[in-house]
This record gives structure tokens, C-alpha cells and sequence, in this order.
């Protein structure tokens, strides 16, 4: 049954993308100098940062022998929406949302080289306008790629949701907020594009089964199409820190 109008006639989104087009994605490896990674992201007008601090000596209370222990921490700066409103790091959304990265993040790292390790990843969201989850998982990649954490292969995350084109229905790619307060379908998947793994799934309606493959399909194609941009912004980092190493005094 047609849902929220996300289309024009010429088929194109409200803010002009087509529907297999994510908005723009900007990002840089080592931003800062006091974490052992750290990364910076935009997606769209959604802007994250990420540091990750270890692997260290983890306390008594979350010591695992057969694992590092991956600790998350989200919060929302204060004026990272219109709505103007304190958000403290330890309310009801920010806990959440630092459980689902902890899950996403736990099932690239390969964990089982440091037991009795800890890591902590912190992510702050600077500016929200839809996606934030998904653009915290991709900055915390990026970050944890920056301070030498081996992975298993690259978290992303990306949103997929569904229109209608004409009495066709088309998936929409990577959603952003004013697609979000529609009040349509949103899906937001983390995967591990190269392995074909999920990492999290999670629907914010319900989802009729004759759509969800392709709803499904969008979502794990953006993923994939991340993992192609932070691939590349991986290499330039490395490439650009070669060139500052390749002139050697003798």
C-alpha cells in the first residue's frame, strides 16, 4: 500500500537524489592526536566524530579471558539539532544506541587477539539530519582502522526505506532526516559488506515480506558502496602518510 509521497514525477527524491544515490560522503583519518584513532565523517549534513582509545588493560569487573572487551560510548552534542534540548551521554537513546554499535563493532574486531583487553570507542555527533547510527558506525571503522585494531573486514552501515513510483514501488538508499519524519518505513542494516555477515538489523515500522527483499537489497548494496568509499580514504591516509616518511636523512 503507497506510503508517504518520497518521489517526484521524475522520479528523483526531495533533496534531488535518485533513489540507488547516497548523499555525499566526506571523511579523514587522524583527526586528533591524543587517541590512538580517531576519524571524522560526513554523511550528507549528519556529521560524527570517532576516537578510539586501546587496546589497555580492562577493569576487574569487565575483564574477559576469552575476548577484548569493546566499550561504546554515543552522545549528541548540544546543538546538533534544532530542537535545542540537553542530552546527557547517560539517557535512555544514547544507551541504546551505544549498545548497537557495541554490536556492530563486536563483530568486526577480532577480539580474540586481546583477552583481558578493553577498547573504548566514543563517538560524538556533531550535526544530525538522519542517519546518525549509520554514519557512527562508518566514522568508529574509520577510526578503528586509524589505531591499528585488526578487523575482520569493514563494518557499514547504511538506511534503506521504500516509495512508490507511480504503482511500482522503489527502494530509497541512505535516508536522510526530512525523508525520515515522513513517517515512512525505515531499515537501517550494519554489515560486513565483504563477507555478506549482518551485524544489527532494525525496522522502525512494520514492513510488508513482498517488499522487505528489496528494501533489504538497497540497503545492503549502500553498505557495499560505503565500504568502497572508506576503502579509498583508508589508502589516501596511508598514501599521504608515506609521502611525509619518504624523504630519509642519511
Amino acid at each position: 500500500m503507497p506510503g508517504p509521497d518520497l518521489l517526484s514525477t521524475q522520479g528523483l527524491r526531495l533533496d534531488g537524489r535518485r533513489p540507488n544515490e547516497l548523499r555525499r560522503i566526506r571523511c579523514k583519518l587522524g583527526v586528533f592526536t591524543q587517541p590512538d584513532g580517531s576519524a571524522y565523517l560526513e554523511q550528507g549534513n549528519t556529521k560524527v566524530l570517532a576516537a578510539v582509545y586501546g587496546p589497555h588493560q580492562a577493569s576487574k569487573s569487565k575483564t574477559s579471558t576469552e575476548g577484548v572487551v569493546v566499550n561504546c560510548q554515543y552522545s549528541m552534542a548540544t546543538f546538533s539539532t534544532g530542537e535545542r534540548k540537553n542530552r546527557p551521554r547517560g539517557d535512555r537513546k544514547s544507551q541504546e544506541m551505544s549498545l548497537h554499535l557495541r554490536q556492530s563493532f563486536t563483530a568486526a574486531i577480532k577480539t580474540e587477539l586481546y583477552p583481558r583487553s578493553q577498547i573504548d570507542i566514543y563517538i560524538e555527533v556533531l550535526q544530525a539530519d538522519g542517519g546518525a547510527y549509520c554514519a557512527s558506525v562508518n566514522a568508529g571503522t574509520l577510526a578503528l582502522i586509524d589505531a591499528g585494531i585488526p578487523l575482520k573486514a569493514y563494518v557499514c552501515a547504511c538506511t534503506a526505506s521504500m516509495a512508490w513510483q507511480g504503482s511500482e514501488p522503489e527502494p530509497l538508499v541512505d535516508v536522510g532526516h526530512v525523508e525520515e519524519a515522513a513517517g515512512g518505513v525505515c531499515l537501517t542494516v550494519s554489515s560486513l559488506p565483504s563477507t555478506g555477515n549482518v551485524a544489527l538489523l532494525e525496522l522502525s515500522h512494520k514492513l510488508h515480506m513482498d517488499y522487505y527483499d528489496i528494501v533489504m537489497s538497497r540497503a545492503m548494496q549502500g553498505c557495499r558502496d560505503i565500504e568502497v568509499i572508506l576503502d579509498r580514504a583508508v589508502r589516501e591516509h596511508l598514501a599521504e602518510g608515506w609521502t611525509k616518511q619518504d624523504t630519509i636523512t642519511i
